[in-house]
Parts: structure tokens; C-alpha cells; sequence
């Protein structure tokens, strides 16, 4: 459960105002002190995240969030921390004290998760209080009930000071949790039984030392689990492994960076692809994508791109996104493009700044948050093209490295035709 990264567990994040109780609950789920409880409002300030185990979901994330009613300079600061998680949940939990009832902030909160296309569960906490506190709740409660029928909302009572309910809680996450939160293969459909796939991996000034990078351990651990052979190798000794094997492998995946001198050296007939690319269709959408790589042909002089990449790792000198890429743009279409670049969970709001969005292959993130960042993109619309895409762009191969996903070549050549005419 522990080694399951955080990109591919379910996001389940709790909403609601301060002093509802959502620290109390999100403990009682986790059997954890995950979150700091107190009775004074507002002691939730960033959002709090806790890996765990919830059966029969298996590993997923817990998320605790500021009240949504905060105060100040600092609240609304709070208040933006916490509308931001909606990109990455995949359920939410919209927790109502029994005692300050329902109103503007709970129908904004409902808003945003129809809006986003959450699924969400309310839970009334406190029902504790209702027995000592009858007669001053009488209006309370009629108001929250006049609340829940406007929404036709069905509810959870529960009290996670009494523990009431939160076996009941847990039962029901299982139920509404939606099973396309993630893809279930990295390239599982793309192989068979005895297969072997040649992985190039890079092991160079950015390469983590003693390890391999997680996308490339993700991958290596999906074809063990689908029955075929992973064999493991640089770029400099590609072809000399491939050369080696009695039958030739059913596809080689290579580092992006590694497009170009890996392309030439394994044979035509065999099938290449990024870890770049199988990541856009695990993570996000494989033809946004490919729509995405149409813009770099449009991209001119004075255009301004946006780079972003999920990890926060230290930069190297050559790093892929602020210095490699943006020089093979400069170089390939004009050195007068700008780039801004934002890192970890920055996603600006002036996504219409920008001709075209470069995204990083978004292992740290879940897939609901890089489909949220490209229904954002499309809203302002704007392009989003991944690393590996644009990469194999750059170098002429994308054609090539969409080989094994037919449908998205035929939309890409469709689009190039188009691309043409307009030329």
C-alpha cells in the first residue's frame, strides 16, 4: 500500500466551513491524528494529505482543506488552497454541522463539484448536539432540510466525536468511488503473453542516482504484470540488444530525449513509443494531446508558452523543460517565442496568455487533475501538448511514435492534411 504513488491513488477530499468537524471525521476515517483538531475556527490552513488504506478501494488519498467560509487576506488565500484540490479529487465529502446548518457556502461548494464533475457525499456531523441543543435547532434544522430537498440531496447523519456512522462512511466512498479514475494498464494493450519490450532509459546528469524515474518503474512493473519481458538498456546500446534477441521485440519505449538517436536505430518494422506518450493517454487524454501537437505548427514569433511540470526537482543545467525544449523551438521556429514555466501544483488562471501549453508527463499527478488542467486549457482555448509529444514533433517522428495507438495517427495525419491545406 505504501509503495503505491500518490499520482495513482484515488484524491478523496473534505469540504465544508470551519468548525464543521471535517479534521474529525478525516481522522476517524484514517484511524489516524492526520489533522490538527481544535474548537477554534479556522485551525485547517493548507491543505493536510494522507495516504492510506480504504477497503475495497485499496490505497487511496485523503485530503483535509480550509473551511470554505475563512476570513481575511489569509482566508481567502486558504479559501483558493482549497477550491484548488477540486482539480485533483475524485470524490468529495461536503460535511454540514448539524448545528450551523446549510446555506450559500454549502450551494457554492455543490456548484463547483456539478460544475467539475465531482461526485460527492454529504455528511451531517454533530447529530450528537441535536439531543442536548432540540429546541435552539428547530429553525436550524428546518432550514436544512428545506436545503437538502432544494438540491434533492440524500445525507449521511454521522458524528465523528461519538463515532456514528464512519464504518457507514467508509461503505459509501467504496460505492460512489468512480471506476475511471484511472486507467488500469500503462501499456498492458498494447502486449501480449511473451512479448518483450525494450526500455531505453537515460542514465545521465538528471537521472536520479541509484534509481530509475517512477514513470519508468511504473512501466517496467505493468509488463511483469501482463506476462511479457522488459529489458532494460541505454540509448548507446539499443541496437546492440535488440541484435541479440532471437525474435525482435514488440515495441521499444525510449526516454523522449532519446527520440531522436533511438529512432535511428531501431529497425522500421518495430514498433517505438515515449514513456512520454504512453503517460498522456495513463494520465490524461491521448488525442487532446495529439490535437495539442497541430498548434506547435502555428507557433510564431511574439507567441508566449506555458511549461509547466508537475515535480518540483532540482533543475539541472540542461533540464528538459526551462532549457531543452525551449532551445529546440528557439532554434526550430523562432528565438523570439516566449516561455513562462510553473512547477508542482501551480496551474495559472490566465491560461488565454498562452499559444500553447507544454505539459510535463504528469507522473505526480492523478488523472483527474491533469483532466482538469486540460478542460481549463480548453475552456481558454488553448493547445496542450505533452514533452514527449512535442519532443518527437521537434524531431519529426511523432508520426512514428504514435504507431501503436491507430486511432490517434489517423487524427494526427488527419490533422497535418488539414495543417496543409491552410498552408
Amino acid at each position: 500500500m505504501n509503495s503505491t504513488a500518490k499520482g495513482d491513488r484515488p484524491h478523496i477530499a473534505v469540504f465544508g466551513r470551519r468548525n464543521v468537524g471535517k479534521s474529525s471525521l478525516i481522522n476517524k476515517l484514517t484511524n489516524q491524528k492526520l489533522a490538527l483538531v481544535s474548537s477554534q475556527p479556522g485551525t485547517t490552513t493548507d491543505p493536510v494529505y494522507k495516504a492510506m488504506e480504504l477497503l475495497p478501494i485499496g490505497p487511496v488519498m485523503m485530503i483535509d482543506t480550509a473551511g470554505i467560509d475563512d476570513q481575511g487576506e489569509l482566508g481567502e488565500m486558504r479559501i483558493k488552497k482549497t477550491k484548488e484540490i477540486m482539480r485533483k479529487t475524485d470524490l468529495a465529502l461536503l460535511v454540514i454541522s448539524a448545528v450551523q446548518g446549510a446555506g450559500e457556502f454549502e450551494a457554492d461548494l455543490i456548484k463547483e463539484f456539478k460544475e467539475r464533475d465531482i461526485p460527492f457525499i454529504v455528511v451531517l456531523n454533530k447529530i450528537e448536539l441535536l439531543e442536548t441543543e432540540r429546541a435552539e435547532q428547530r429553525s436550524v434544522l428546518k432550514e436544512l432540510d428545506q436545503f437538502l430537498k432544494k438540491f434533492k440531496l440524500e445525507f449521511i447523519k454521522a458524528s465523528a466525536d461519538q463515532e456514528i456512522n464512519i464504518d457507514l462512511i467508509r461503505e459509501v466512498i467504496a460505492e460512489e468511488m468512480p471506476e475511471d479514475c484511472s486507467r488500469q494498464t500503462i501499456m498492458g494493450d498494447l502486449i501480449n503473453t511473451g512479448d518483450t519490450v525494450v526500455l531505453v532509459t537515460p542514465i545521465d546528469s538528471a537521472a536520479p542516482k541509484g534509481r530509475l524515474i517512477l514513470p519508468q518503474v511504473q512501466t517496467i512493473r505493468d509488463i511483469l504484470d501482463h506476462d511479457a519481458a522488459a529489458l532494460v538498456t541505454k540509448k548507446t546500446k539499443v541496437k546492440s540488444e535488440i541484435d541479440k534477441l532471437k525474435n525482435p521485440p514488440k515495441i521499444v519505449v525510449t526516454d523522449s530525449q532519446a527520440f531522436e538517436t533511438v529512432s535511428k536505430e531501431v529497425a522500421e518494422e518495430i514498433l517505438l513509443t515515449g514513456f512520454s506518450v504512453l503517460f498522456a493517454r495513463y494520465k490524461g487524454d491521448l488525442k487532446t494531446f495529439v490535437r495539442g501537437a497541430k498548434a506547435m505548427e502555428k507557433l510564431k514569433a511574439g507567441d508566449k508558452v506555458l511549461v509547466a511540470e508537475a515535480c518540483t526537482h532540482r533543475r539541472q543545467q540542461d533540464d528538459i523543460g526551462t532549457v531543452k525544449i525551449p532551445n529546440w523551438i528557439h532554434s526550430k521556429i523562432s528565438p523570439e517565442i516566449e516561455f513562462d514555466h510553473v512547477s508542482g501544483r501551480e496551474f495559472p488562471d490566465n491560461l488565454e496568455d498562452y499559444t500553447v501549453i507544454l505539459h510535463c508527463g504528469s507522473c505526480m499527478l492523478n488523472r483527474k487533475e491533469v483532466l482538469s488542467r486540460l478542460k481549463e486549457a480548453e475552456t481558454a482555448g488553448v493547445p496542450v501538448i505533452n514533452y514527449g509529444m512535442g519532443i518527437a514533433w521537434l524531431h519529426g517522428i511523432l508520426d512514428r511514435a504514435l504507431e501503436p495507438f491507430p486511432e490517434a495517427l489517423e487524427l494526427w495525419q488527419q490533422d497535418q492534411e488539414k495543417i496543409v491545406g491552410v498552408i
